[in-house]
């Protein structure tokens, strides 16, 4: 009969944990006290105030209560769901220190922003905990006074121009409890006073729209104040037509890439050149797009919508024979000598960037002239003075003879006048 072997057992001495494994218990008050402490006996002076956080971080876990660090400098302690500061259970012990931003002169933020800007510069791990922490604190306005979300509005305006954060926290404007309240807005304004001040309109925008902002703005309006005429006038009202033009800009560009989209389907379902000129119609009169932004849109559509051959002797007849449908579509937007001229500059472009249409200018502009897409006008300015750069020397020589036969034909005509 077999017997079953013992299982084999752990023996030996048990380990204890070291004191220094020992997890150390998270207390985030007992962290603020000692930060509103050392705040407090800096007597008011920044600089003193920026010596005293770069040397607490090699006493104090900066890592790990960084909520609480930023909280207490912008707010003045531990901000709870809403807005409101955390009181202290110990009645000696203040929970809220004079020294933040919202305790500060309003007009020496700049000077305050020097503090973050030290704090993180040295500690450079506070960079992610610093961002998440604003964009947090931009959520709570609503607990906060007036006067606090202006003096927040203009430091994050600062912050932003400086590029201490991304505009990512800016993403907390679209809350529903900030935008009915009509916060949001406000905030807004404040803070693109702030920063249009420091930086061009041209790098705010770019700033916004790497992080996708840029197409939102709209959403700091409630939904039945949500237009481009409230908008606009909201911003103006403030000295802020950078912001407004922006916008008005930002959905022009929206506008294109739909009729743009709109307008390849068309093509794509072969739908009748009637019904795509009721199309561009509707988009000049009711969605307001200009002559040269509608003309440039059929232009993208038309030619995206074919695969052209790979040979230059074949590719021009197969452009002539696919323009010539959409003639009179381009008739019907190119109405004024502008639009003309951006079309002709657009084919320029367009032969230039295509290497296989080089040859293939002249006979385009010659079909667009035929059709009466183009006057001859037109035509004399742009080889005159109105062409690009872009093959410059290719284009104008290929023109040179059409061009010398209109010059004459209108030299005819005047002697006929005359």
């Amino acid at each position: 009969m077999s017997q079953k072997a013992e299982k084999p057992t752990l023996s030996g001495a048990r380990l204890k944990t070291r004191k220094r494994d020992e997890k150390e218990k998270y207390d985030p008050t007992a962290f603020r006290d000692s930060i509103v402490s050392g705040l407090g006996e800096c007597g008011g002076d920044l600089d003193q105030v920026s010596k005293y956080l770069d040397n607490a971080g090699s006493k104090l876990n900066y890592r790990r209560y960084a909520e609480v660090l930023f909280d207490t400098l912008f707010a003045g302690g531990i901000l709870a769901p809403g807005g409101f500061i955390v009181e202290s259970t110990d009645p000696e012990k203040p929970s809220r220190s004079d020294i933040c931003v919202f305790r500060w002169d309003g007009n020496e933020l700049q000077k305050f922003y020097f503090v973050f800007y030290k704090l993180i510069r040295r500690y450079k791990y506070l960079e992610k905990a610093f961002e998440d922490d604003l964009k947090k604190i931009l959520m709570f306005q609503k607990g906060f006074t007036t006067e606090e979300r202006e003096k927040l509005a203009t430091i994050t305006g600062i912050i932003l121009a400086n590029g201490l954060c991304t505009p990512r926290i800016l993403l907390s404007l679209f809350e529903d409890h900030l935008v009915k309240e009509g916060i949001s807005p406000e905030f807004a304004a404040q803070m693109f006073q702030t920063w249009t001040k420091d930086k061009e309109i041209n790098t705010i925008t770019a700033a916004l729209k790497k992080q996708q902002i840029d197409s939102r703005l709209m959403e700091i309006f409630p939904q039945n104040k949500r237009s481009l005429e409230n908008f606009s006038s909201f911003f103006r009202e403030r000295g802020l037509g950078p912001i407004a033009d922006m916008q008005t800009a930002q959905l022009a560009t929206r506008a294109k890439k739909e009729a743009q989209k709109t307008l390849a389907e068309m093509i794509k379902n072969e739908e009748s050149v009637p019904e795509m000129t009721e199309y561009v119609t509707e988009l000049l009169e009711k969605n307001g797009m200009s002559e040269t932004e509608v003309t440039i849109s059929i232009w993208n559509s038309v030619m995206a919508a074919v695969e052209w051959n790979k040979k230059e002797d074949l590719v021009a007849e197969q452009a002539l024979k696919h323009l010539k449908q959409y003639c009179p579509l381009l008739k019907e937007t190119a109405k004024s000598g502008r639009s003309e001229l951006s079309l002709m500059l657009k084919v320029q472009e367009f032969c230039y960037e295509n290497m296989n249409f080089l040859k293939s200018f002249q006979k385009i502009i010659m079909l667009l002239y035929k059709t009466e897409v183009v006057s001859e006008d037109i035509i004399l300015k742009w080889y005159k003075d109105g062409h690009s750069a872009k093959g410059k020397s290719v284009f104008l020589d290929q023109m040179k003879k059409f061009v010398e036969w209109l010059q004459s034909a209108e030299e005819e005509s005047d002697e006929e006048e005359d």
